[in-house]
Order: structure tokens, then C-alpha cells, then sequence
């Protein structure tokens, strides 16, 4: 459990420091879910309790007084620590003591307290809250205003945890790779193995560099079977065979498609490079899709306004339901939406639909889509590898990178080309003095001479 909270501390701090995005939000679960079926069946009997108790004669306040006592801790959370005013303005208001012994005696005035809290929330919420607090202000209901309340401070508490984060940001980016360092070196001496897993890593990379059809064929400029420019770095890189650069780098790229049950290196970013994967995979599908619709229908149903961009959307609304569902599955859902959209559109432009041959071949050559050795499919792959395996320079993130034939996925492969780069951008700067001693052994009786930390 020690090592566990060790772990989540740093997955989380390393998630602050890479992801600028991160933030976090309320967990919303599926309409009719049983969850969510559930958590509104318990609501409801909360709330129904609540309304009861109020309705009696004399009203039953046990339970206002528990929510006013949530209520009051709630907003007593959400002060900066100089509020001291505030803090001893809050406690006097929301005296439990003193508010306990107004509902003995039937004088609770609940309605004054409410209206103090909101009026308090409005000081304390971010201007983002404002109009929901001024809705509450008009609401006569008791127990429905308690509810939204709740629910109102719940997000209030969303927006400080989130303000927190980004106060936190600049000063976990000056210290995240010491501390990260620091403590992957104490975890490291509770790890049975060590780093085994991550050497292996490195040593079927290095196998990979060996056989590689990226490896020159003779001392000239030209990368055999490779689409990089040759003034580019990853051209540049491939020429020192055993660099560890090219070693941990090809090491990298092997993270994108990881074979599921192979033990994973020792390192902390898994889930997200998991997340990264999945988003590529469905990139590839959904380039691969629109290349062959286009190639089949004709590029007229592309250029014109706003289709292609309209059979995007209708992709990637499929393709969510990976990997849960077979991509054979899914690529016969797409190929079917695929052929009705297209109808649809050339309809529109004042062309005849697809004749039988047309839409047969066009429903043939996307369900075949799902054959790993599928042409298309292994092109499209390779000009999305070689791109990413850009981005693990300094401005490999460049649009003029691009294949044309990613043009459809141009700004969705962009966002993944920064996240993959800044990912293993900090990635080579914590762990890089780990990677470099198991590099030199790995390479060492190869090349003696390569005793550097080119790795770091």
C-alpha cells in the first residue's frame, strides 16, 4: 500500500507537470446506466427523507442539521488561509450549537441560513458560478434548494482543486524531475526485479536497430524503405547503428504498439502512452477509411464543403466503441455509414449514387481495412510512425512534416505529436541516467568508444 500511494503521488504530479490540460472533473456516469440509476434511486430517498422530516408538525430538523454541518466544513475548505475574517464570520453564522438548540425549540430559521450561505458562495465561487448562485437565490423550495446547493459546491470545490493545480504547475515543472527521480529511486529499492523489464526493453530495441529496414544500406544519404528526409534527425539518427539515442528512441516508438500481456518497463507513464495508442490506432483507421473512400467515390465528394469533415465525425462516432468491439465489426458498421453518407452527399451535389459495382468495391476494400497486412492500412501506419518518431526532436510537431495523405487527420495528429513529444520529453529527462547505465552495458561490447550520456 506504501509503495501504491508512493506511486499515485508521482503519476499524479507527473500528470500536472506534462498533461496542461489536466484538470479534474466530476465523474458523470452513462444515462440509465446502473450507476447512474442507482446513485439517483439513493439521492431521491435522501432527499424524499429530508422533505418528509420538514413536513412534520413540529418540523424534524436531524437531518437540516447534518447537511448544514457539510455545508458549513464545505466552505470553511474553500478559504485561502489569510481569510481569517471570513473563517470567524462563518463559524459565529453556522454555530452548530446554537443552531441545534433553535430546532429544539422550533425557531430554526432555515431560510436566513440558506440565504447567508449563498451569499457567502458568491464571495468564494469563481465568476464561472455566478449565475448558477444568482438561480438558487429564487428557488422557495427548502429541500430543492439544500440539493442544488450541494451540488453547486461540489463544482465550487472542483474549480479551487483545479485552481490549486495550476497555482502548483510552474513550481512542479522547476523540481518534477528531481522528485520524480527521487522517488523512483526509493520505489526502485522495493522492486523484486529491479529494472529487468526496462532493460529487456532497451535490449529488443537495440535487436530492432540491428534488422531494422531504417538501416543505410551503403554510406550514402538515402534511408532504405524510409520516407524521412535525410536532413531530418531521424535520418541522421539511424546512420550511428548502436547510438543509444537511436536505441531509446526506437525503444519509444515500440511503446505505441505495445503487444498486450509483455511486461511493461518500470517506468510511470503507462496509461497514458495506452491512451496515446489508442488514439493513433484510431487515427490510422480513420485516414485509411477516408483514403479509400476518396480513392473509390472520387475526390469530388471530399472537396466539396464540409463532407469530408462530416464523414470524419461519423468515423470517429464508430470507431469509439474500440477496443471493446472487433474492428472487423466496426469497419462493417463504418463501410455500411459510409456508403448511405456518401449517397447522401452525392445526392445532394446533383450526382447519381454509387452503382452496385462501386458500392460493393467501396464496402470491400474498408472492411478489408481490418487484415493487418492490409496495403493501405500498413501505409498509413508507417507515415503516422515516422512522424511521431519526428516529434521526439525539438519541433517534430510541424504540420510541413505531414504526409499529404494525413491531411484529413492533420490537426487531430498534431495534438498527439505534442503530447507524444512532451511525454517522452520528460520521460528521457528523469529517467535518462537509468536508460544510459543499462545502454552501455547493452552496447558496450559493440562500440567501447560509446561510453557517453548521448541518451539523457
Amino acid at each position: 500500500m506504501e509503495t501504491a500511494n508512493e506511486v499515485s503521488k508521482m503519476t499524479i504530479a507527473h500528470e500536472i507537470v506534462v498533461n496542461h490540460d489536466f484538470k479534474l472533473q466530476e465523474v458523470n456516469f452513462l444515462p440509465n446506466s446502473l450507476e447512474s440509476r442507482v446513485k439517483e434511486t439513493l439521492h431521491k430517498a435522501f432527499w424524499d427523507i429530508l422533505r418528509e422530516q420538514l413536513s412534520k408538525t413540529p418540523p424534524d430538523y436531524s437531518h437540516a442539521i447534518k447537511l448544514l454541518q457539510e455545508i458549513k466544513e464545505t466552505l470553511l475548505s474553500l478559504l485561502l488561509p489569510r481569510q481569517h475574517r471570513l473563517q470567524s464570520q462563518i463559524e459565529e453564522t453556522l454555530d452548530m450549537e446554537l443552531i441545534k438548540q433553535e430546532a429544539e425549540h422550533g425557531a430554526l430559521d432555515i431560510p436566513n441560513l440558506t440565504a447567508y450561505i449563498l451569499g457567502t458562495m458568491a464571495m468564494l465561487c469563481a465568476p464561472v458560478r455566478d449565475e448558477e448562485i444568482q438561480r438558487l437565490r429564487v428557488m422557495a423550495d427548502p429541500v430543492h434548494l439544500l440539493r442544488e446547493i450541494f451540488r453547486v459546491l461540489n463544482l465550487m470545490k472542483m474549480d479551487m482543486v483545479n485552481f490549486t493545480i495550476q497555482s502548483l504547475r510552474p513550481h512542479l515543472q522547476e523540481h518534477s524531475v528531481e522528485y520524480e527521480r527521487k522517488k523512483f529511486q526509493e520505489l526502485l529499492k522495493k522492486l523484486p526485479g529491479g529494472l529487468t523489464c526496462t532493460t529487456e526493453w532497451l535490449r529488443k530495441a537495440a535487436a530492432e536497430i540491428s534488422t531494422s529496414d531504417l538501416l543505410p544500406s551503403s554510406s550514402t544519404s538515402e534511408t532504405k524503405g524510409s520516407s524521412v528526409p535525410p536532413s531530418s534527425p531521424a535520418a541522421r539518427e539511424v546512420f550511428s547503428v548502436h547510438s543509444p539515442t537511436a536505441v531509446l528512441n526506437q525503444a519509444y516508438m515500440d511503446l505505441l504498439h505495445w503487444e498486450p500481456g509483455r511486461e511493461y518497463p518500470e517506468i510511470h507513464f503507462k496509461s497514458r502512452l495506452d491512451a496515446l495508442q489508442m488514439k493513433v490506432n484510431q487515427l490510422a483507421i480513420i485516414a485509411a477509411v477516408l483514403l479509400v473512400s476518396s480513392s473509390t467515390c472520387g475526390s469530388g465528394v471530399f472537396s466539396s464543403p464540409g463532407c469530408g469533415d462530416r464523414l470524419k465525425r461519423v468515423i470517429k462516432a464508430l470507431l469509439e466503441g474500440l477496443p471493446d468491439t472487433r474492428l472487423e465489426d466496426v469497419l462493417m458498421d463504418i463501410s455500411n455509414q459510409m456508403h448511405e453518407e456518401v449517397n447522401s452527399i452525392l445526392l445532394q451535389l446533383g450526382y447519381p449514387v454509387l452503382s452496385t459495382d462501386k458500392a460493393a468495391s467501396l464496402k470491400g476494400q474498408l472492411t478489408s481495412l481490418a487484415e493487418k497486412d492490409n496495403a493501405v492500412r500498413i501505409l498509413i501506419e508507417q507515415w503516422i510512425q515516422t512522424y511521431l518518431r519526428l516529434c521526439l526532436y525539438p519541433g517534430g510537431q510541424n504540420a510541413k512534416n505531414l504526409p499529404q495523405g494525413l491531411a484529413p487527420i492533420q490537426e487531430e495528429l498534431l495534438e498527439v505529436g505534442q503530447r507524444f513529444g512532451s511525454l517522452i520529453h520528460h520521460n528521457r529527462q528523469v529517467f535518462g541516467p537509468y536508460y544510459s547505465g543499462i545502454l552501455k552495458k547493452l552496447l558496450l561490447p559493440e562500440r567501447k568508444s560509446e561510453a557517453g550520456s548521448d541518451s539523457h
